[in-house]
């Protein structure tokens, strides 16, 4: 027989009769029946004999048997057989492959009962094996087919918080009538029912403790050797440490996932006290240095020093965050050389209970904390500094009195995983959010601070940049000029790319639209100069072009679209270079994209710009914009452009809201690039405003027009400009005659300021020079610039016209 141990179990078989053996035809008939057989099963070999092998099986034979034997191999394997009695065997047995005279094949089949030496038989055993399970430390239960308990060992007493013979005889639900028991009690019986082994998982307080717990429980049905279900066994695992290992890895992963996703200090420190309080604290603060809620680089602690910090953000598992005594927004002290000052200055969290002399004082130093931690009993505070490139941001406190246990060790390195996580993104918004400022401040410089006072147009704009981080402020701009003879240019332009260095280049090309206005270009010649200035800036400051002043980048560029409008004529002239139409909004109320010739973006070079004239009626309205108004990832520029023509269709009453009223109606979603509209609504100057008189060209004629010039201020009540006025009028006629051409036209503007302008057929402009002693002229422009408040001359297609403008007495 076979005595070897068997690994599965640790079951040893019972040493048998070497005449165990059985024999097996190749049909699968018992041919001899040994008296160790007869010793094993019972039955007698004139039971046997003839019968069929697979009649003793009590189960299937291992397919790996079944092989060997098909095979011809030998083969050795575990099987329940059928006792004689009506009882199952568990046996080990061999086959070895004979061959008889015939060369037929026949099977060599030897055994021995499995059975455990250490069962109940053995008194000793038994007492030993009682003690195993009374001493086991892990709490043990068994339950009988009615789901009552019949016996638990000591560890399980002691959790229950009951002894055995007070349980003896309850289920678990008469033991302990609350939840989860209902739970435990449903389970014993789906386990009884079904005869399946049932794993569990609870986390909370047992009756016999004091603190929560993570258990993890087998209830196994306990069968007999026919299977038959006689009751149940609960065993249960504490997995206390390994369930708080899994929720700080839920933590540290929903920080990962929570904590930076926007550009925002305030959001991001509310993030992380969220991340904390849903994690493993009761109570959380985040404070900011001053300076860094200031948007100002942060500055090192000190030691010896007092800190004021910012409230940013704070979150408890109560509602309203009662246990807070500094309101979020709100600024605190720390003092000097206290708890949270010697953690900011050491870089380093700290850990700390109720009962630390350290943490007393730190909390008796405020009248209003010491109540709050007396009236919540908080009893374990963490106090982590908030750093992110070696540089201090803040602090973070951690608090538990809602949780019975103190932070431990593993806690605080939680917490300061989850504290550098959000330290850099706390970090990075801080630093996008200076960025961000300086840009728009550079970008808010640059553009009107307020409509200009104008004669014969009223203006309204908006300026909106996109996203919230610095790379996010384009280069868009807008600009109302006021020129010479009360007409006004209207600006409109879009810088590419984005950030400060867009900011700045917008800034230049402003600067430069703005002298050449005072040159009085034609909206097309600026376009063309403005295009060469983009080139220059491209081959100076183009970062693939830098070094190589001859070549172009194409990193700077720029559309624009430029109008200047005359309220003598009612007349806008407009040019624009790969910029948007501008809208016109006739006094009907009909709304129409005006077809001027497009021309290339401003960078390319070699190309040409066209301008267009337009009759504006009077109250017209012109409106200007760049392509984030109209422009979408989500939609076609049609789209855009017909939102805009409907809210332009029914302005409101004022500019302003009409400004608004457009907005509110285009963007559909948060604009994904900046956005400039300008409106402007004019108007013509009429009689009473404005006189012209034609000229002879005689000397004699300066007198009259000096007196009609004095006749015309008197008129409009303007008596103490009528000395300068008269003198203006006096130097520019006799230029006009003695070195001008035929016609020249004498005209005053009384709008905003008193303009005087004359006109003649020449087209060569004056200029300013010191007159020597002895010189008989010279001196009229500079007495001019002496008595006007600003002068200057203008081409026009016929010569050239000088002009000069006072202020308006008040």
């Amino acid at each position: 027989m076979d005595s070897e141990h068997v690994a599965s179990g640790g079951k040893v078989p019972t040493p048998v009769p070497e005449d165990s053996a059985v024999v097996v035809d190749a049909r699968g008939s018992v041919m001899v029946w040994s008296a160790g057989a007869t010793q094993l099963l019972g039955y007698e070999p004139e039971e046997i004999v003839g019968r069929h092998a697979t009649d003793l099986l009590a189960a299937d034979l291992p397919a790996s048997a079944r092989r060997h034997i098909a095979e011809g191999r030998q083969w050795a394997t575990e099987v329940a057989l059928r006792h004689r009695e009506g009882g199952r065997v568990v046996v080990r047995l061999r086959g070895a492959p004979l061959v008889d005279a015939a060369r037929r094949r026949l099977w060599l089949v030897t055994g021995a009962a499995l059975t455990n030496p250490a069962g109940p038989s053995d008194p000793n055993a038994a007492a030993m094996w009682g003690r195993t399970l009374a001493q086991l430390p892990l709490p043990v239960a068994v339950y009988g087919l009615d789901a009552r308990l019949m016996a638990a060992n000591e560890v399980m007493t002691r959790v229950m918080g009951r002894t055995e013979e007070e349980m003896r005889g309850l289920t678990l639900w008469e033991i302990e009538p609350s939840w989860p028991f209902d739970e435990y009690d449903r389970l014993q019986r789906e386990v009884l029912r079904t005869g399946e082994m049932i794993f569990h998982e609870q986390h909370g307080q047992a009756p016999g403790e004091t603190r929560e717990h993570a258990w993890s429980m087998f209830l196994s049905p306990l069968k007999d050797e026919n299977g038959t279900v006689h009751g149940l066994s609960a065993t249960v695992f504490d997995t206390t440490e390994q369930y708080w290992a899994r929720q700080r890895l839920a933590v540290l992963n929903d920080a990962s996932l929570r904590i930076g996703s926007t550009l925002d200090v305030t959001r991001t420190a509310e993030e992380l006290a969220e991340v904390a309080v849903t994690g493993f604290a009761d109570f959380v603060t985040v404070d900011l240095l001053e300076s860094v809620a200031q948007g100002e680089e942060p500055r090192s602690v000190p030691p010896g020093e007092s800190v004021t910090v910012r409230r940013a953000a704070q979150r408890s598992v109560l509602k309203g965050c009662p246990e807070s005594v500094v309101a979020s927004g709100g600024t605190s002290l720390y003092p000097e050389d206290s708890l949270p000052v010697l953690a900011l200055v050491s870089g380093r969290g700290t850990r700390h209970r109720s009962d630390d002399p350290a943490l007393r004082a730190w909390v008796e130093s405020s009248p209003a904390r010491a109540a709050t931690v007396g009236k919540y009993m908080i009893h374990s505070v963490m106090m982590v500094p908030l750093r992110a490139r070696g540089v201090t941001l803040g602090m973070v406190h951690f608090l538990r009195h809602r949780t019975p246990e103190s932070f431990g060790e593993d806690d605080l390195l939680l917490a300061e995983e989850i504290v550098a996580r959000a330290a850099v993104s706390v970090d990075n918004a801080r630093r996008y959010t200076h960025e961000r400022r300086t840009a728009l401040a550079l970008q808010r410089s640059l553009l009107p601070e307020r409509p200009p006072a104008l004669t014969a147009v009223e203006v309204a704009y908006r300026y909106l940049p996109a996203g919230s981080g610095a790379d996010d402020v384009g280069g868009d701009w807008l600009d109302v000029i006021q020129l010479s003879g009360a007409r006004v240019a209207l600006v409109v332009g879009d810088v590419v790319g984005h950030g400060i260095q867009a900011s700045a280049t917008m800034g230049r090309l402003r600067t430069a639209v703005r002298t050449l206005a005072d040159v009085d270009l034609a909206p097309d010649e600026l376009l063309t100069q403005l295009d060469d200035l983009v080139i220059r800036l491209d081959r100076e400051e183009g970062p693939e072009a830098r070094g190589r002043a001859e070549e172009t980048s194409g990193e700077v560029g720029a559309t624009c679209l430029y109008a200047v409008y005359d309220p003598a004529s009612r007349r806008c002239t407009m040019a624009r270079a790969g910029h948007p139409p501008p809208a016109l909004v006739t006094a009907d109320g009909t709304v129409r994209f005006l077809d001027l010739p497009a021309g290339p973006p401003l960078g390319l070079g070699g190309l040409p710009y066209e301008s267009t004239e337009v009759e504006l009626g009077e109250g017209s309205l012109l409106a200007l914009y760049t392509d984030g108004l109209v422009e979408a990832a989500d939609r076609d520029i049609g789209v855009g452009l017909e939102l805009l023509r409907r809210a332009l269709s029914s302005p409101a009453d004022t500019l302003e809201e009409t400004c608004d009223q457009v907005l509110s109606t285009a963007l559909t979603s948060r604009p994904a690039d900046d956005i400039v509209l300008l409106l402007a609504r004019t108007s013509a100057l009429d009689a009473r405003q404005m006189r012209t008189w034609h000229l002879p060209l005689d000397p004699a004629a300066v007198a009259g027009a000096r007196k009609v010039a004095g006749e015309q201020v008197a008129a409009w009540g303007l008596d103490e400009t009528a000395f300068a006025t008269e003198l203006i009028v006096s130097e520019l006629v006799t230029n006009a005659i003695r070195y001008g051409e035929a016609p020249i036209r004498l005209r005053l503007i009384r709008g905003s300021t008193l303009i005087c302008e004359v006109s003649d057929g020449s087209s060569t402009a004056p200029h300013l020079r010191r007159a020597r002693v002895f010189d008989e002229g010279g001196r009229g422009l500079l007495l001019v610039a002496q008595v006007a408040e600003r002068w200057g001359s203008r081409q026009t297609p016929t010569g050239k016209t000088i002009w000069a403008e006072q202020p308006l007495p008040a």
